[in-house]
């Protein structure tokens, strides 16, 4: 029995064109599916304006809240009114006195630190005699 040794078969030059053809499909569906329309990178970009306009919608409702609030205070609630009339009109009730305090610097907040006693003045020349 004579035995034949098998050379190792090198693929057909039709064989590896289907194989590199295949490598190219592949290589073509998984970039479409990381970049095209309808990727990858399109669905991370979607999820991000998604939370974007979740947030500025939960603040919207937040503020309505508050305007319906503000709202239901400004006809319910005099003391309300009187606030404003007072605050942005500058009006007063009958027999009260306004005092109006100009030119009076913030207050400042205090320091732990002590301060260093500040620097005397600079001596002013002697006067000219003429």
């Amino acid at each position: 029995m004579a035995k034949k040794t098998q050379k190792p078969r090198r693929p057909t030059r039709n064989r590896r064109i289907v194989h590199l053809l295949l490598l190219f499909v592949a290589s073509v569906i998984v970039v479409d599916a990381l970049v095209g329309d309808r990727g990858l990178v399109a669905m991370l970009r979607a999820r991000h304006e998604y939370d974007e306009l979740s947030a500025a919608v939960a603040r919207q409702r937040a503020e309505n809240t508050k305007l319906r609030e503000t709202a239901r205070r400004l006809t319910d609630d005099p003391s309300a009114i009187e606030e404003i009339a007072r605050r942005e009109l500058g009006l007063i009730k009958p027999g009260e006195r306004v005092f109006i305090v100009k030119d009076v610097p913030p207050a400042k907040p205090q320091q732990t630190a002590p301060r260093a006693a500040p620097a005397p003045p600079p001596a002013s020349p002697p006067p000219h005699s003429h």
